[in-house]
C-alpha cells in the first residue's frame, strides 16, 4: 500500500531535516514524500534540495496560506492513503507508517487515526499534553471532539469524492475537513491505539488568545458550511477537551 505523506513549510530551516528524517527512516518502504514550501528565505530551500532525490515532489513558491499549500500537496499525491506531517513534527517511531498500513489492511477503513503527544517547541522530549483520541464514535463531534489532524490518515479516494481543504477558513480548515468526511459523509473510521506523532506546540490554532477565538469561530462556521446545525455549548466542550489532555 502506497502512502503519500505531505509536509508544508515556510522558513523551517532549524527543524525541517529532523521531520524529513523521521519519514525517511520508516520501515514501510512504499512512501511518497511531498514537500510544499512557501518560498522560504531562511535556508529551508537549500536543505530541501539536499533531499530532492528522496522526494516524490518538491515545490517552493508563494502560497495563499497553509491550507492552500496542503491542497497543492493533495493535488500531487498518488498514494492510496494520505497523511500530513507538519514541519517540525516527528513520526513517533520507524514503525509508525507500517502500523497505520496494517490497520487499513485489517479493517478496510477509509480513515485511521491515532494518538499524539504535544511537545515543547524547543525540546521535543518535554511533553506538555497527550491527546488520547479514544475509540471512534461519530456523535462525539457534537461534544467538541475531533481526531488529531496530524495523526489521521485518509484514503485518497475520500479526497477525490468529497474535496480538499476549504481555503476560506484561515485556522479551522483541518477541523472542517474532518467534520465533512467523518461526520457529514460518515466514512468508515477506526482508532489505532498507538501514539503516532510527536507534535511541536506553536501552531496557528494553539497560539495566542486572538487565534484561539478565531479558531473557535471557524469551528462553528464549519457546521453551517456543511449544512449542519452546531450543537449548543460546542466551543465550550471543545475547549474542555483540550484541558483534559493535560491530565492524560
Amino acid at each position: 500500500m502506497k502512502v503519500s505523506l505531505i509536509t508544508v513549510c515556510r522558513n523551517a530551516a532549524p527543524v525541517i531535516a529532523e521531520t524529513l528524517n523521521s519519514v525517511l527512516t520508516q520501515t514501510h518502504t512504499d512512501i511518497e514524500l511531498i514537500l510544499i514550501d512557501g518560498a522560504s528565505t531562511d535556508g529551508t530551500v537549500e536543505i530541501l534540495e539536499g533531499y530532492r532525490a528522496k522526494l516524490g515532489a518538491l515545490v517552493s513558491e508563494p502560497d495563499k496560506g497553509i491550507y492552500d499549500a496542503m491542497n497543492k500537496g493533495l493535488a500531487r499525491a498518488t498514494g492510496e492513503v494520505i497523511g500530513f506531517v507538519n514541519a517540525g513534527d516527528l513520526l513517533m517511531s520507524p514503525e509508525t507508517i507500517a502500523q497505520v498500513v496494517a490497520a487499513f489492511k485489517r479493517s478496510h477503513a477509509d480513515a485511521v487515526y491515532g494518538d499524539i503527544i504535544m511537545v515543547d517547541e524547543k525540546d521535543i522530549f518535554r511533553v506538555h499534553r497527550t491527546w488520547l483520541s479514544g475509540t471512534y464514535h461519530r456523535e462525539n463531534f457534537r461534544k467538541g471532539w475531533m481526531p488529531p489532524h496530524v495523526g489521521t490518515f485518509i484514503r485518497k479516494s475520500v479526497y477525490d469524492r468529497f474535496g480538499h481543504f476549504n481555503t476560506d477558513l484561515r485556522i479551522g480548515a483541518d477541523y472542517e475537513i474532518l467534520l465533512r468526511f467523518l461526520y457529514k459523509h460518515q466514512i468508515a473510521t477506526i482508532h489505532l491505539r498507538e501514539v503516532l506523532v510527536r507534535f511541536r506546540l506553536g501552531g496557528m490554532s494553539n497560539g495566542n488568545v486572538r487565534q484561539i477565538l478565531q479558531a473557535n469561530r471557524e469551528v462553528r462556521r464549519s457546521w453551517s458550511l456543511n449544512g449542519l446545525k452546531a450543537p449548543p455549548l460546542l466551543v465550550t466542550r471543545k475547549l474542555w477537551s483540550k484541558v483534559m489532555q493535560f491530565f492524560h
